[in-house]
């Protein structure tokens, strides 16, 4: 229980740094940068708080070190310097301004926070309990974040590359990965973090923990991801072709039309 306490104090303290530095530059959208960072935090400091002499905890924490260090260096070079993300610049010009800050912290800072030490769950109880073995079972886990790694960074450099043309400026990517889910970027990080549960579960001991990847893809999909996306672009003609013929998440063949 202790130790579980201070890797959240240090990830308390990650976010209120992350807060007071968004604050002085007007930019809270550096809060989606602190996102990658706080993940590789708690894991590293679960994995020198424990024993570790397995396999799996390692494995674990590489996986999640990769992964967040590629999602930081992509939002922080599209965040960095740049006009507040439009979600956020909504949140400061309708919230009251007596209570932005107050708000903001406790809405959208505590919010990751608790979210980030849920959906690690299962990487930081491998780092302070080394309970899972590395059997054939950790091995389809570290393959199916594999697979979810490369769906995510691919999708995001797709879309890096074709909004860096200005012929596309306006126009929907509906080629690539895109052309086989609305959000494969999205996809593609849930399916890591089902990679990791199924790499973590420590022969069955840990099976409650499927609450963590569980819970990244209900928000994913429901709350913060696809939903906002989905409303940016209702309405378009373009967006509601592409819709009608795409699947919203799970990679799949489009619907062929007329």
């Amino acid at each position: 229980m202790l130790q579980h306490l201070m890797v959240l104090g240090a990830l308390f303290l990650f976010f209120v740094l992350a807060f007071v530095i968004a604050q002085v530059k007007r930019n809270n959208g550096l809060v989606d940068v602190a996102w990658g960072l706080g993940f590789i935090l708690t894991a590293g400091v679960s994995l020198s708080l424990g024993r570790t002499q397995g396999a799996v905890p390692w494995v674990a924490f590489a996986c999640v070190a990769v992964w967040g260090i590629r999602l930081t260096w992509h939002l922080a070079r599209r965040n960095w310097n740049r006009p507040e993300d439009y979600r956020y610049k909504n949140m400061r010009d309708t919230w009251n301004p007596q209570t932005f800050y107050l708000r903001m912290f406790v809405q959208i800072y505590l919010l990751q926070f608790t979210l980030n030490y849920l959906i690690n769950l299962p990487v930081i109880v491998a780092g302070l309990e080394d309970r899972a073995p590395w059997n054939w079972i950790a091995v389809l886990g570290l393959a199916i974040w594999i697979a979810g790694f490369v769906c995510e960074a691919l999708a995001d450099r797709q879309l890096r590359l074709f909004k860096a043309d200005a012929a596309n400026r306006g126009r929907l990517l509906t080629t690539g990965l895109w052309r086989f889910s609305r959000h494969p970027n999205y996809f593609g990080e849930a399916v890591q973090w089902w990679g990791l549960w199924i790499m973590t579960i420590g022969g069955g001991r840990n099976l409650w923990l499927f609450i963590s990847p569980l819970l990244i893809t209900l928000f994913l999909v429901f709350v913060s991801g696809v939903p906002m996306l989905e409303k940016k672009y209702a309405g378009r003609p373009d967006w509601e072709d592409y819709k009608s013929r795409t699947s919203k998440f799970i990679l799949w063949f489009p619907k062929k039309t007329g």
